[in-house]
């Protein structure tokens, strides 16, 4: 681990968090093989996410953004997507990540359908219950402890390891994606991960290196 505390450089890719030996750029052009039809429809987490019936692009609130990978995937399928992100410097690698894609061809249709609030989720999403912009699902992907264990995460991803810790308090995560009255909540975790506060999932997929667990509210148990 470098002594340096990682600082954030403009670079001919973009903007960069760099500690002098790692740097860490967000960009979604590796994600385009992911983005193709046919590809897009077996991820596991717009499996999880997608619901039946509805007149409109379903509506997603990505509560532990990040650096964006999977909001895009849900804006790729067409979900109308709000990430919260309330580390500074992950908001800013972010931001200039979906400037950056707006003008890409390629992106700029998926990133027209993802808005980022650089906020705490814990605090949003109770107020967003019962509003014109009240989400239909909650996705959550807090960064648990085991990913801070050696051989389990890309080098780079030590950098975001410096600024963010894991999860620490899992119940108000929780209890904010259940304040915000979705028809259900989506949770990545670790294929062989505890529930996430201890809560028993509905139903869940399961990939090779992660499980989806999806809890349906009890008033929305048959949606």
């Amino acid at each position: 681990m470098s002594d340096h505390k990682p600082t954030l450089v403009e670079t001919e890719a973009g903007l960069t968090l760099t500690d002098g030996r790692l740097s860490l750029t967000a960009d979604f052009t590796s994600m385009l093989p992911r983005l193709r039809r046919g590809n897009l429809q077996s991820e596991l987490l717009v499996k999880a996410a997608r619901i039946k019936g509805l007149s409109r692009p379903v509506r997603i609130v990505d509560a532990t953004a990040g650096l964006g990978e999977d909001s895009l995937l849900f804006a790729a399928a067409g979900f109308s997507v709000r990430l919260y992100e309330s580390d500074p410097v992950i908001a800013a690698l972010l931001r200039d990540a979906l400037a950056r894609a707006a003008s890409d061809p390629q992106l700029a249709d998926p990133v027209s359908r993802m808005v980022l609030f650089e906020e705490d989720s814990t605090l949003a999403l109770p107020r967003l219950a019962g509003t014109p912009d009240a989400p239909d699902v909650v996705y959550l992907d807090p960064m648990f402890p085991e990913r801070h264990k050696s051989g389990l995460i890309k080098k780079k991803f030590q950098l975001l390891q410096q600024l963010e810790r894991p999860c620490g308090d899992e119940g108000a995560l929780m209890e904010a994606a259940l304040a915000a009255k979705p028809q259900r909540i989506v949770i990545k975790r670790p294929l062989k991960g505890p529930y996430l506060a201890g809560v028993k999932p509905s139903w869940s997929l399961t990939g090779k290196a992660i499980r989806c667990d999806v809890l349906v509210l009890p008033e929305n148990m048959g949606k």
